[in-house]
Protein backbone atom coordinates (compact mmCIF):
# COMPACT_ATOMS: atom_id res chain seq x y z
CA UNK A 1 0.00 0.00 0.00
CA UNK A 2 1.04 3.60 -0.46
CA UNK A 3 0.80 6.39 2.14
CA UNK A 4 1.58 9.96 1.11
CA UNK A 5 3.33 8.69 -2.00
CA UNK A 6 5.61 6.24 -0.14
CA UNK A 7 5.33 2.44 -0.20
CA UNK A 8 4.53 1.06 3.25
CA UNK A 9 4.78 -2.57 4.38
CA UNK A 10 2.06 -3.70 6.79
CA UNK A 11 1.02 -6.97 8.37
CA UNK A 12 -2.02 -8.71 6.89
CA UNK A 13 -5.20 -7.37 8.47
CA UNK A 14 -3.64 -4.03 9.44
CA UNK A 15 -6.07 -1.14 9.78
CA UNK A 16 -5.77 2.58 9.23
CA UNK A 17 -5.26 2.94 13.01
CA UNK A 18 -2.41 0.40 12.87
CA UNK A 19 -0.74 2.36 10.08
CA UNK A 20 -1.09 5.67 11.91
CA UNK A 21 0.48 4.11 15.01
CA UNK A 22 3.31 2.61 12.93
CA UNK A 23 4.02 6.03 11.43
CA UNK A 24 3.93 7.71 14.86
CA UNK A 25 0.75 9.65 14.06
CA UNK A 26 -1.65 7.62 16.21
CA UNK A 27 -2.24 10.31 18.84
CA UNK A 28 -2.24 13.28 16.46
CA UNK A 29 -5.22 14.93 14.85
CA UNK A 30 -5.01 13.98 11.20
CA UNK A 31 -7.21 13.93 8.14
CA UNK A 32 -7.09 10.63 6.23
CA UNK A 33 -8.18 9.95 2.68
CA UNK A 34 -8.43 6.25 1.75
CA UNK A 35 -8.61 5.49 -1.98
CA UNK A 36 -10.02 8.96 -2.60
CA UNK A 37 -12.61 8.87 0.20
CA UNK A 38 -12.29 11.02 3.32
CA UNK A 39 -12.53 9.02 6.54
CA UNK A 40 -13.83 10.08 9.92
CA UNK A 41 -11.70 9.14 12.91
CA UNK A 42 -14.15 6.51 14.16
CA UNK A 43 -13.64 4.57 10.90
CA UNK A 44 -9.87 4.22 11.33
CA UNK A 45 -9.99 1.00 13.44
CA UNK A 46 -12.41 -0.74 11.06
CA UNK A 47 -10.81 -0.02 7.65
CA UNK A 48 -8.53 -2.95 6.78
CA UNK A 49 -5.78 -1.97 4.35
CA UNK A 50 -4.92 -4.07 1.32
CA UNK A 51 -2.29 -4.12 -1.43
CA UNK A 52 -3.07 -1.38 -3.94
CA UNK A 53 -4.72 0.95 -1.41
CA UNK A 54 -3.58 4.56 -1.26
CA UNK A 55 -3.77 6.89 1.70
CA UNK A 56 -3.17 10.58 2.01
CA UNK A 57 -2.57 11.66 5.60
CA UNK A 58 -2.47 15.32 6.58
CA UNK A 59 -1.71 16.67 10.05
CA UNK A 60 -4.24 19.21 11.27
CA UNK A 61 -2.69 22.59 12.08
CA UNK A 62 -4.31 25.36 14.09
CA UNK A 63 -3.51 28.95 13.43
CA UNK A 64 -4.85 32.25 12.38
Amino acid sequence: MVANGEAVMLDDGATVSDLLNQLGWGKRTVAVEHNGNALIRSEHPSIVLRDGDTLEIVKAVAGG
